[in-house]
């Protein structure tokens, strides 16, 4: 178990220098074929970054809190909203039917071109915010969750209407227990897509969040390159911080699923 830690951190630790390294092999390059100060504002050294971010921490922790505020406001929805349609869809073959194509169909929607009908609709600020990140999630909380009900042991579901088990209990007793890893599967697919999905409707016109600073620095700071990098790691942040929450929830949750990993990779 602690060689397995290690070699985690291991991992970690080499994927962290690799992606630095690349960074400033990339912006030295960069400097060696484009002519002086034009480097500056495109690809920045990545150490001046980490100084900027660093400096400018606590502005960005505070505009990252207000993006992570509303995308787990709509991913809390959304999330609420994908498994009531994934529990209905599963608990008639006649509804799934029904609705699987407008699932799938709600999806074909590209983001970039429902974002501005939402926030025409909804009249921006943090109610779109909140709604785009709900659409955004709530579809592979739905699949997933549907998925794992549907992969459940049909003899499992049959001994237990053998013993004249309602629909309800087989639920409660066999079906959401069984299908909980999918739905978390779904949540940390869905977790990280929201953060993206409030940025951007923060970048269509809002007072507050990471987005507006990403906007501001491409287009009203003179070009600030170091402002937009230090921004774009803050989002990366945030998308992995979503994650990390999710997966935390899930281990309290369903202890027993990481255990059962373990035991299958010892």
């Amino acid at each position: 178990m602690k060689k397995k830690t290690v070699d985690r951190k291991i991992v970690i630790a080499v994927w962290v220098v690799g992606v630095v390294l690349v960074w400033e092999l990339a912006a030295l390059l960069i400097r060696s074929v484009i002519p002086v100060n034009v480097p500056d504002q495109k690809l920045p050294f990545f150490h001046d970054v980490l100084i900027n971010f660093t400096s400018t921490f606590s502005d960005l922790a505070s505009s990252a809190w207000v993006t992570f505020e509303n995308a787990a406001k709509g991913f809390a929805i959304g999330t609420i909203i994908g498994c009531v349609v994934a529990f209905v869809m599963s608990w008639s073959k006649a509804i799934e039917k029904v609705l699987y194509p407008y699932l799938i169909t709600s999806q074909m929607i590209p983001v970039l071109g429902l974002a501005p009908i939402i926030y025409k609709i909804v009249g921006g600020g943090e109610s779109a915010r909140v709604a785009i990140s709900a659409f955004i999630s709530f579809f592979p909380v739905a699949v997933n969750l549907l998925s794992g009900f549907n992969s459940v042991d049909v003899q499992r579901k049959e001994l237990l209407y053998s013993y004249s088990t309602s629909k309800p209990a087989v639920y409660w007793k066999l079906m959401i227990p069984s299908a909980l890893p999918q739905l978390f599967v779904g949540m940390k697919i869905g977790a990280p897509r929201t953060i993206t999905a409030a940025i951007l409707i923060e970048m269509m016109g809002t007072t507050e969040g990471i987005g507006v600073r990403i906007l501001y620095a491409l287009y009203y700071i003179g070009g600030s390159s170091l402002t937009f990098w230090s921004c774009v790691i803050m989002a990366a942040l945030l998308g992995m911080l979503s994650y990390l929450v999710v997966s935390i929830v899930e281990a309290i949750i369903i202890p027993w699923e990481k255990a059962m990993i373990k035991k299958g990779a010892a």
